[in-house]
């Protein structure tokens, strides 16, 4: 499939999306809310592809929500009230199913942000396993100062990242979240000099993730997943489960012996 929106390639085990609309300070238009959950099953459906990078160009990683879209999306085409708030209600859940695409797959996803990072790119970044800035970062929840409440994610996963009083400050007051206060709080686990240091980190990482087992890792983020929403018991038994069911393959031998060897292990894809 053409993406518009973005560029899309996988080398060695990584595949890339690079957000490609620097001109229009990459805003999430029509084209992006179609678009990422394509390429995120498209992702999941190639069993070459051990990691993913979400990059970005130009000055900012995405100021959001392109507003002009927004407002023509949102026009009533019904009298009924009912049936016109039923309406929106599915809309909002086509707006959340980008961001659900990015928080299932079954692989890690980096995201290398620079530059702005504000409403809709919250949401995006949030649902992302690991967070990577340049210096002159910044991440602000928008969606108060344009009088809504978040509704595609934020609310839901940030919880799981920052403490409470923070992200109530940050969702009340709408401010500029700048780079080193993030990594102070932990929501971005490097800051990097500039824009191209931090795609290449993230690179590297996505990297060492590729060498290692794939089956592995895709459990780890299952179980990781799923655990947001168990006890500390029902943790416990999901993954008995899954390793019950999962350790059955080479890999832990490969990586043992690897390690007896001091060497690296190789790893087959995952099944097609």
């Amino acid at each position: 499939m053409a993406y518009t929106t973005f560029d899309y390639t996988v080398d060695g085990g990584i595949a890339h999306v690079q957000l490609n609309r620097p001109q229009d300070l990459n805003t999430m238009n029509k084209e992006f809310w179609d678009e990422i959950p394509a390429v995120f099953a498209e992702i999941d459906a190639d069993p070459s592809v051990r990691a993913v990078v979400i990059s970005s160009t130009g000055k900012h990683f995405t100021a959001g929500l392109d507003l002009k879209w927004a407002g023509t999306s949102l026009a009533n085409s019904s009298a009924d009230m009912g049936r016109a708030r039923e309406k929106f209600r599915r809309h909002i859940k086509y707006m959340q199913e980008p961001f659900n695409a990015v928080d299932r797959c079954r692989v890690p996803v980096i995201a290398a942000i620079q530059g702005g990072c504000i409403g809709g790119g919250v949401d995006f970044i949030t649902a992302c396993d690991i967070r990577l800035g340049s210096a002159d970062c910044f991440f602000t929840i928008q969606e108060i100062n344009i009088a809504i409440v978040a509704d595609v994610g934020t609310f839901q996963r940030i919880p799981h990242l920052l403490p409470q009083g923070l992200i109530r400050e940050l969702a009340y007051t709408g401010r500029r979240w700048p780079a080193a206060e993030a990594a102070t709080q932990g929501f971005v686990n490097r800051i990097l000099p500039d824009h191209e240091a931090t795609v290449a980190a993230a690179f590297d990482m996505a990297r060492e993730i590729a060498s290692k087992s794939p089956l592995a890792i895709t459990g780890i983020k299952q179980v990781l997943n799923a655990g947001r929403d168990m006890t500390i018991d029902q943790g416990l038994e999901y993954v008995a489960v899954w390793n019950a069911a999962m350790l059955q393959g080479d890999d832990m031998k490969r990586a043992v012996l690897a390690q007896m060897q001091k060497a690296q292990a190789a790893y087959d894809d995952l099944a097609a």
